[in-house]
């Protein structure tokens, strides 16, 4: 977010540079660099002229360097933004020959998703030199909960950790996915609300009783009618709670208390930082190790990639459903 931020205050001061790589994993902040410099570079009088929005798809990079050779008409810059860059994979390459007799009064901006240039080959080194090279790598899920809590931090307002966690749980880590929602919350409770998980259910639609976050804690208190009834639940909405979502969400849990159990040092810090979770929920982690020692979590491990096989349809004769039950029924007892 830094990075950005700096991104950001440069074309701010009017610096923005001849050249932009916006690559990688995350789609949301290359978008949001992308879009800051598609609205606020040219004014709009000047877009008309000297803007223009290509896709890699229907481009070649020989189209790119003809555009971004052109001189401002009746303004100080050229903003030439390809969206889906990454479609010119194969010969993104040719940009060297531009990038080494680059057009100063053009800022062109690359949106490279979900891959990222090779940082041996020539064009990764010679931008970085003369423009910025921005690579939006994926948070992980205990990064995920942080990032939410800062974004609302800046719009006065908070957010409980279970409430942040059924979020993550529902949505995965697509920050893009995530602040859709944060930005519907925010339009309908007021300034300075602590948001809570009766907020999401209320108005996201996600249950705050019946999730896989709830699921994964009834089976570590080895609470089985808890367990049970939320896999009813799940087996009447299996749109919203699909079998292997579930089974790779208790794999992800299991092995975490696999690496609870091999840590000499459980202080709670140390164990959040090593499971890549809130300190806020380590506590239900010590709890867990105590009803299944390591022996017992390893074995867990093995029905679960079983029951992951067969999620998927490969030797499975009975219901999704029934499966759910067969395996929790296997690892609570």
């Amino acid at each position: 977010m830094n990075e950005v931020n700096q991104i950001v205050s440069d074309i701010k001061k009017g610096n923005a540079k001849p050249i932009y790589i916006l690559m990688g994993e995350e789609t949301y902040y290359i978008d949001k660099i992308s879009d800051y410099i598609e609205q606020n570079v040219l004014s709009e009088e000047e877009r008309g002229f000297n803007q223009v929005v290509l896709y890699g798809r229907d481009v070649t990079v020989d189209e790119i360097i003809s555009q971004a050779k052109r001189f401002p008409m009746m303004a100080d810059k050229t903003v030439i933004i390809v969206k889906e860059a990454q479609e010119l994979s194969r010969t993104i390459e040719k940009l060297v020959s531009y990038v080494e007799n680059i057009q100063p009064t053009t800022v062109l901006v690359l949106n490279y998703k979900y891959k990222t240039l090779d940082k041996r080959k020539k064009l990764h080194k010679i931008v970085s030199k003369v423009g910025v090279v921005f690579e939006s790598k994926k948070l992980y899920e205990n990064q995920v909960s942080d990032w939410i809590r800062k974004v609302l931090n800046g719009k006065n307002y908070q957010m409980e950790p279970k409430a942040a966690q059924m979020l993550v749980e529902f949505l995965g880590t697509s920050l893009s996915k995530i602040s859709n929602e944060l930005d519907k919350l925010v339009l309908i409770l007021p300034e300075g609300t602590i948001i809570s998980p009766d907020h999401i259910e209320e108005n996201i639609g996600i249950s705050k009783d019946f999730n896989n976050f709830e699921l994964r804690k009834a089976v570590g208190n080895k609470n089985v009618v808890k367990a049970n009834q939320i896999i009813n639940y799940f087996s009447n909405n299996p749109k919203s709670n699909p079998t292997v979502m579930t089974v790779s969400l208790l794999n992800s849990y299991f092995t975490q208390l696999l690496m609870y159990h091999g840590l000499q040092d459980k202080s709670k810090s140390n164990v959040a930082k090593n499971l890549g979770v809130s300190p806020y929920f380590v506590n239900d982690y010590v709890s867990a190790s105590r009803n299944y020692p390591m022996r017992k979590v390893s074995q867990v491990i093995g029905l679960l990639r079983d029951a992951d096989v067969k999620s998927k349809g490969v030797g499975a004769s009975i219901s999704q459903n029934d499966l759910l039950k067969e395996l929790l029924f296997k690892i609570m007892h």
